[in-house]
């Protein structure tokens, strides 16, 4: 008899805990059905959603981000065909406001004058952009490129700029360092050249964004991958809001940001861009004003003299003592 009482005592202790399993099976089960089930009161209370925003900024309460758009690297490659085919020429009015410094030096001051400018251009590559001083609307510069030389005439310091579009801006005075190549390259952005240039897709979607980024890759003499350019669009309509160049040791050259996409006589085209030129330490902000399509400009526009009794520079020549 005494031996059967510690197993007696093990059955009271298995039963009883059976017992207690069973009253809590309900309890458990509730949880459960709580976490997996959206509507129930409990879920809501033991979980928080993740407010999205867009295009950087918070939506309203109750608002949905817009799902993104999905493309392939050849079909944003094509929109880019698209824009750039449609110009043939334009003739703009522009508001521009300079810059200087670079993020490389840390530093960046932004000019408290704004200047009215006026930029033409045909293709391929023929640009010409004028610059005059505010209200009084004498000249400041004259600048024109044909694709592979460029003139610079500055008003103000009597001077007459000539060179090669590659030539390096060494000019302590930033003026001197503008090239209408650079604005070229931002203003109109070109497709990848067949030939030279492959693409890399990357998709860029976070909380705050949701971005494609379509690289553009050469092969270099030595064999090694070189990245020339990248260009951002926007997976809510997949519009272009931002361009990279990059030197062949991989600094930015230039970096041109796109927003408020307006249509000019049927043309796509943004209407504010943002360029900076670190290396050639200094910037410029451009808002269009007045933007006319595939005018019929002739030769001439595209025509710069040196104006009698200025100093001629050429782009890698030593300059004059002072």
């Amino acid at each position: 008899m005494a031996a059967a009482e510690p197993r007696r005592h093990r059955f009271a202790s298995y039963n009883e805990t059976m017992h207690r399993l069973r009253r809590c099976a309900p309890v458990a089960l509730a949880l459960l059905l709580a976490f997996t089930c959206s509507s129930c009161s409990l879920g809501r209370l033991l979980t928080h959603p993740r407010v999205f925003s867009s295009k950087g900024k918070p939506l309203p309460p109750g608002t949905a981000r817009p799902l993104p758009l999905v493309a392939t690297g050849v079909e944003l490659n094509s929109r880019i065909v698209n824009l750039y085919n449609a110009i043939n020429s334009f003739q703009a009015k522009v508001q521009m406001t300079p810059s200087v410094g670079s993020v490389y030096q840390g530093k960046i001051s932004d000019s408290i004058v704004d200047v009215e400018s006026y930029v033409l251009f045909r293709k391929p590559d023929q640009m010409r952009i004028i610059g005059k001083v505010p209200v009084a609307g004498t000249q400041m510069f004259d600048m024109v490129s044909n694709g592979t030389d460029f003139m610079v005439s500055v008003t103000a310091r009597n001077l007459f700029i000539t060179g090669s579009n590659s030539a390096p801006a060494t000019s302590k005075n930033t003026l001197e360092n503008l090239r209408p190549e650079a604005f070229f390259a931002a203003m109109l952005i070109r497709p990848a050249d067949a030939k030279s240039e492959k693409l890399l897709l990357e998709d860029d979607t976070d909380e705050d964004h949701q971005l494609y980024k379509l690289h553009f890759i050469q092969e270099g003499t030595d064999g090694q991958l070189i990245l020339t350019r990248a260009v951002w669009f926007d997976r809510e309509d997949l519009s272009i809001v931002r361009q990279k160049e990059f030197s062949l040791k991989g600094e930015i050259l230039s970096d041109s940001r796109y927003a408020k996409w307006q249509t000019y006589d049927g043309v796509r085209f943004p209407s504010h861009i943002d360029i900076s030129r670190p290396l050639d330490n200094y910037g410029v902000t451009m808002d269009i004003l007045d933007m006319k399509m595939n005018l019929n400009l002739t030769d001439d526009k595209f025509v710069l003299t040196q104006p009698e009794g200025s100093t001629l520079r050429r782009i890698g020549e030593a300059a004059p003592p002072k």
